[in-house]
């Protein structure tokens, strides 16, 4: 998913320009609770009408490093995930590399206990880190996404190429899937094809659209 905030005067307001003041006031924490609140309760509206036409969505959503500090937010999503009768297995949670750099062993032990409740966990950016590969047998996650700076150039620059055949090549030895961000075009989802990346997200893919219709 994707965060938006609307204005006064109804227009949209990207992320870049509100999440750092509300990481700076310590309001991440709340934001993440609402995304997954707002989330649930348009969660029926959102899956396919009839079971037999297709396969459920899964839906994915950025959490802070705040949440993973917040020692009351697994009770928070236990709860959620109860009121609203939601599958767990159809909530994917995003962290980035950067959080789970910043404290290892307690982005561990959140994955673990979401995953015990049913939850997938994809890595955001991957491979931004000086360390990516060595700490990636640490934490339990069903996906990489590939950071966008290695995708944009792939079909121009051998470089970027050979870091996401690496990436993905990791991938499928560990039995995780791959996602690429800031696919834009043709060009570049047909490279990934070709390293059997599994899923691309982008404006080549589709543009962001709102949760629900209004």
């Amino acid at each position: 998913m994707l965060l938006r905030l609307r204005d006064v005067a109804g227009a949209l307001v990207l992320p870049q320009a509100f999440i750092p003041a509300a990481e700076r006031y310590g309001l991440m924490h709340l934001i993440d609770r609402w995304v997954v609140s707002t989330l649930f309760q348009h969660w029926a509206d959102l899956q396919p009408p009839s079971p037999g036409e297709q396969k459920p969505c899964v839906y994915a959503v950025n959490l802070s490093g705040a949440s993973i500090d917040d020692d009351q937010f697994i009770e928070f999503l236990h709860q959620q995930l109860a009121q609203y009768a939601i599958d767990a297995r159809l909530v994917c949670f995003e962290i980035t590399e950067t959080v789970a750099i910043a404290n290892l062993t307690k982005a561990s032990e959140f994955i673990h206990r979401l995953k015990a409740l049913g939850c997938q966990f994809a890595l955001d950016d991957f491979g931004t880190g000086m360390s990516s590969f060595a700490y990636l047998k640490t934490l339990p996650v069903d996906y990489l996404k590939i950071d966008g700076v290695f995708i944009r150039h792939i079909a121009t620059d051998p470089v970027d190429y050979a870091i996401v055949e690496a990436i993905s090549r990791t991938g499928q030895v560990m039995g995780l899937k791959t996602i690429a961000e800031c696919v834009e075009n043709e060009a570049i989802l047909a490279r990934l094809r070709t390293l059997g990346v599994d899923y691309a997200q982008g404006y080549g893919i589709a543009r962001p659209s709102p949760l629900i219709e209004s």
